[in-house]
This record gives structure tokens, C-alpha cells and sequence, in this order.
């Protein structure tokens, strides 16, 4: 099993470049790739060693949420689905304003509170997002807009 680089933050990167015996520089290097220029290969990653890159290819990957349905309303609102696994899916959005916008995630497989607007509501509550599955909502939607 291989660890999706989504999970983990600067610190989580630099103990994961550690264990393969990397500099800490180097976790520096991939949040830049990841978080600053949407990388999700290796390959693409063109400031490290070709060493380096096979040693992640064969530990690592960079893996966004599947996406189950777009929606785009005439005021430029979107509505994005996700597939979090286990039947459970949960919503991001991204509401645009004149000099900026405003995206809202989900942090929970459902919800308990259930407002009638959000499709995330009306799952019932199911559990806690991890770190990565957060993460991956924002990366998404900032390599999408």
C-alpha cells in the first residue's frame, strides 16, 4: 500500500522523505509541487532527482477524490460531489463574489445537524474526514478555478 501525499502536512512530508532517506529539503520541494503547482505525478516533479522520483512512484502517490457531479448555477456558484468511499460522498462549494470567493468544505461523511440546502445533510452522520480527504476538497477546487 502506497501513501497518498494528501495526508500528510509539511512536517508529515518531511518524516515520510526521511524514512526514504531524504533530505528535508525535499518535502519542501514536493508541498511545493503538490499544494503551488498541482502536481499529481512524479514525473512532472522536474527539480528532483530521477532517483528520487522512482523511489516515490514506488511508495507514494497523489491521489484527488473522485468526483461525482459538477454543478455551476447562473451566479457562478459550483457544487462538487465527492466519493469518499464506503457509499458515503460529500460536498464542496464555491460561492464567488466581486473581488473574492468563498469555499466551503466538508469535513465530516455526512452530518447530523441535516439543513435542507446541503446534500451532505441529509446522509445522517457517518465519520470524520481524514486529514487528506480535507485536503483534497481545496486541492481540487484550487487547481480546477
Amino acid at each position: 500500500m502506497t501513501a497518498n501525499l494528501l495526508e500528510y502536512d509539511l512536517e508529515g512530508l518531511a518524516a515520510f522523505c526521511a524514512k526514504l532517506g531524504e533530505k528535508r529539503f525535499r518535502a519542501t520541494q514536493l508541498f511545493r509541487w503538490i499544494h503551488q503547482k498541482g502536481a499529481r505525478d512524479f514525473s512532472q516533479m522536474s527539480d528532483l532527482a530521477k532517483s528520487l522520483r522512482d523511489k516515490l512512484a514506488g511508495s507514494a502517490h497523489i491521489s484527488g477524490l473522485p468526483i461525482i457531479s459538477q454543478h455551476e448555477s447562473a451566479d457562478g456558484t459550483i457544487k462538487w460531489l465527492f466519493d469518499v468511499g464506503d457509499g458515503n460522498a460529500v460536498e464542496a462549494v464555491f460561492i464567488p463574489e466581486d473581488d473574492r470567493g468563498t469555499l466551503c468544505v466538508s469535513s465530516q461523511a455526512g452530518c447530523a445537524v441535516g439543513c435542507r440546502f446541503c446534500s451532505t445533510g441529509h446522509q445522517g452522520f457517518s465519520r470524520n474526514l481524514t486529514t487528506g480527504e480535507i485536503v483534497a476538497q481545496l486541492w481540487f477546487a484550487e487547481h480546477f478555478l
